[in-house]
C-alpha cells in the first residue's frame, strides 16, 4: 500500500488531496483520456473540478508511477 500524500490543484486554484492515487489514475485513464492522452474533459470529485488536459493527466501519471 502506498502511504504517500498526493495533491493536485483544481480548476479554481484549490489544493485537493487525492485519497487513493490508484483509483484516481484508473478513473482518469478509463473516462478522461483518448489513446493515453488527456482529452480535456471535466472530472469532478468531492466538489473539486479538474480539466483533464494532457499536462494534468501526465502529472497524475507521474505521481501514480512514483
Amino acid at each position: 500500500m502506498n502511504s504517500k500524500n498526493y495533491f493536485v490543484t483544481s480548476d479554481d486554484g484549490r489544493k485537493y488531496k487525492i485519497p487513493d492515487i490508484n483509483n484516481f489514475f484508473k478513473h482518469l485513464t478509463d473516462f478522461h483520456t483518448e489513446n493515453g492522452h488527456g482529452n480535456n474533459s471535466l472530472h469532478e470529485e468531492n466538489g473539486f473540478y479538474f480539466t483533464v488536459t494532457e499536462d494534468f493527466y501526465n502529472a497524475v501519471k507521474k505521481m501514480f508511477i512514483s
